[in-house]
């Protein structure tokens, strides 16, 4: 309600540390009613899923460092395409865990693997960021290679925890919700 509030400050103190979102701060009922949003309040809208995530800001201890937090956890897509383009988002992830599912994207079983690859990144939201490579870029090839992976051992699936760059890898013949959860459960373990 208060453009100057300790809330706003902290807003705006988040949106200094993240240049590449689009912020913007409003007090206005109308703008408020239109978005559904409620007063003190962030709401991310995101694009790719036409979904939106709200934090709560009446709760004292959320400072800007939370709010970073949550705007980084939640501006990338549930599953994020590896690219030049994304790379750096994702390397300036809090998320220290990733799984990459490396597979050839004009496969005719991609959008099956694909709706599995997202069903699991539900369960494991907030937890382990879920990338795609796609093995038909040039500009990926290291990155299979880094994995000790040849194209023709595809589609696999690679975990790796970015502090101590521990790994695991496992190649599939079917990527299922099962195999996903139950590989990324034994690396937590």
């Amino acid at each position: 309600q208060e453009p100057e509030s300790q809330e706003a400050s902290r807003f705006r103190l988040a949106a200094d540390r993240i240049p590449e979102v689009p912020f913007g701060l409003s007090t206005s009922p109308d703008v408020l009613s239109h978005y559904g949003a409620a007063a003190n309040t962030v709401t991310l809208f995101r694009r790719v899923h036409n979904a939106r995530r709200d934090l709560d800001l009446n709760n004292k201890d959320i400072d800007a460092e939370k709010i970073t937090r949550f705007v980084r956890m939640n501006e990338l897509r549930l599953v994020t395409e590896y690219n030049p383009v994304t790379a750096v988002g994702v390397m300036q992830s809090s998320l220290q865990l990733h799984l990459l599912l490396l597979t050839d994207k004009m496969s005719p079983k991609h959008s099956e693997r694909m709706s599995s690859y997202r069903a699991a990144a539900e369960l494991f939201k907030d937890k382990i960021l879920f990338i795609l490579i796609d093995s038909n870029l040039q500009s990926n090839e290291h990155t299979v290679s880094y994995f000790r992976l040849k194209k023709s051992q595809l589609p696999a699936l690679a975990i790796f925890h970015a502090p101590d760059e521990e790994q695991d890898v496992l190649t599939l013949d079917e990527v299922s919700v099962e195999r996903i959860q139950d590989f990324c459960n034994r690396f937590l373990q």
